[in-house]
């Protein structure tokens, strides 16, 4: 494959990386962006951007940022998981994804050239290979990528997992915060505003209804007895 030169992915190393950052994501212990990748070089930190912008938007669609954005497609108006600030996610000094970030991207190139070769498509030299697939080559290959035969299967949901966590909960920043900056996701989810105090509270139910009474035995903290 053109462009920097593909390492050999250590698939158990970048699943316990990939583990570990959900496990973050999760439990909320991120709130500092990030800034780059740790790639060698800038040619490789372009190509792995690129790479996981292309995957991140065919997941996530949104509009181009720029004339001539080769990562996002286009495919539809609207902020999507890179406007999200998936990157800043993904390369947070608070997860140890960073310098695995290139073997993911190799991994994924790999697969777009494979399918290139399998469909005839010609694809450019000056772009990652995944990047150079359409929109709908690139919906195409990912949908294969979360087969239940495929051996790469968990990296890609885990994937996908922090790319809806950039989107849907602005993940590596505080909530508030990223509320009153505008974040693209939250505001396109219309993620409702705190009370003053800084709080949520949901005075309707869900359902519109009360489901139970708490039990008598139940502590301050909402703990059952």
């Amino acid at each position: 494959m053109s462009g920097p030169e593909r390492r050999d992915v250590d698939r158990r190393t970048v699943l316990k990386g990939l583990t570990a950052a959900v496990a973050l994501l999760g439990a909320g212990q991120l709130v500092s962006p990030g800034s780059a990748v740790a790639a060698d070089g800038a040619a490789a930190e372009s190509w792995t951007v690129q790479t996981l912008e292309a995957f991140a938007d065919t997941l996530i669609p949104g509009e181009r940022r720029y004339s001539g954005d080769l990562a996002i497609a286009g495919a539809v108006t609207g902020p999507g998981a890179v406007q999200a600030g998936v990157v800043d996610v993904l390369t947070s000094p608070d997860l140890p994804l960073a310098p695995l970030l290139p073997e993911i991207g190799a991994l994924l190139n790999v697969r777009a050239t494979a399918y290139a070769v399998a469909h005839l498509i010609i694809l450019p030299v000056t772009s990652p290979p995944f990047v150079g697939l359409s929109f709908n080559h690139r919906t195409k290959l990912v949908g294969g990528l979360f087969g239940p035969d495929d051996l790469d299967r968990p990296i890609w949901q885990l994937l996908a997992l922090i790319t809806g966590l950039a989107f849907d909960t602005a993940a590596h920043r505080d909530t508030r915060e990223a509320l009153a900056a505008g974040h693209p996701g939250l505001t396109w989810l219309r993620f409702p505003s705190p009370d003053p105090d800084g709080l949520w509270r949901f005075p309707q139910f869900s359902y519109g209804r009360v489901l139970a009474t708490s039990h008598p035995a139940t502590t301050v903290s909402g703990s059952p007895a």
